[in-house]
């Protein structure tokens, strides 16, 4: 079977693998396949395993401003997250389940690992540039590494990720870990490079890391977002193949489910996700969310420049 994928816009990435191992991408996958590091889920436990000020819900918090959210969250896109400024915010937001924590600041970094038997192997780092309540406007695949990240967080998945072999994803702010997630992100494989996919394969069928990774590019992941509550239809497939077809872009994702409700989406508060657009080439990504924003927001239509 194909690696384990629930969003048909992303299978694009893994029609070609044949495999027997369990390869979530999906954190309700990886939290039934591998029950002895699901505890990484528990955000209140990460937390305080990093010696942040946190507690749950009905423990006030003594200071303020303080971040709240769902002590485990598998799915939502950031559902339920928010900073408390007072006391007021505090009784008004108070949610069971929930807990607050020490308000960071730095840089918010998203990280897929490659883990062989609690050993980091692979490291590679992306960044947003966000668009307001929840949205991004573009995510930047790194080419760099980020030696902050890869010494504290490798420290962390040592400690406590002992005999897992697999992906892992971890969100940082400040090289502070925030949220853990036994899987990669699979909005853009095709930006790690040619051979990453069946290297993913290998790492869970014989725990073991085989990626030629040193002709590294930046890439780009564009996402064009349309207000909420509107019901849309999917772009004609040539427009797709049109897009596709710019020089620089790698890949068109169309988001949704034109046969779901939109509040039946899991959407951040600042918009509804329609399309995303992965390239080599940010010009070439952005110009390629301009034709999907023609067809899906005609009204809307932005100039928009670098």
């Amino acid at each position: 079977m194909p690696i384990c994928e629930v969003d048909p816009w992303r299978l694009q990435y893994f029609a070609h693998v044949d495999t027997v191992a369990n390869i979530p991408t999906e954190d309700s996958d990886a939290w039934q396949w591998y029950p002895a590091y699901r505890f990484v889920y528990d955000k209140l436990k990460l937390a305080l395993g990093q010696n942040l000020d946190a507690a749950p819900h009905g423990v006030p918090p003594s200071h303020y401003p303080v971040f709240s959210k769902p002590i485990v969250n598998l799915k939502g896109m950031g559902v339920g997250s928010r900073v408390l400024n007072s006391q007021a915010d505090y009784l008004e937001h108070y949610t069971p389940g929930h807990f607050w924590m020490t308000l960071l600041d730095g840089r918010h970094v998203s990280s897929d690992i490659a883990v062989v038997d609690g050993e980091p192997c692979w490291w590679r780092h992306a960044t947003g540039k966000p668009a307001g309540e929840g949205t991004f406007d573009y995510w930047i695949v790194h080419a760099e590494p980020d030696s902050g990240i890869e010494a504290r967080c490798g420290e962390w998945v040592r400690k406590n990720l002992a005999g897992y072999s697999g992906m892992l994803n971890l969100e940082t702010i400040g090289a502070t870990i925030i949220e853990a997630h036994l899987r990669f992100a699979d909005q853009w494989p095709d930006l790690y490079g040619p051979g990453w996919v069946d290297a993913v394969v290998g790492l869970y069928e014989r725990a073991e890391w085989d990626f030629c990774d040193d002709d590294r590019s930046e890439g780009y992941s564009v996402v064009l977002f349309g207000p909420n509550r509107r019901h849309y239809q999917h772009p004609p497939p040539a427009l797709v193949d049109d897009v596709k077809a710019i020089p620089g872009v790698t890949s068109v994702q169309i988001t949704f489910h034109a046969n779901l409700a939109p509040e039946r989406h899991a959407m951040p508060p600042g918009g509804f996700r329609l399309a995303i657009v992965n390239g080599f080439d940010l010009r070439a990504a952005l110009a390629g969310r301009e034709l999907l924003r023609e067809y899906f927001l005609p009204a809307l239509k932005v100039k928009r420049g670098l």
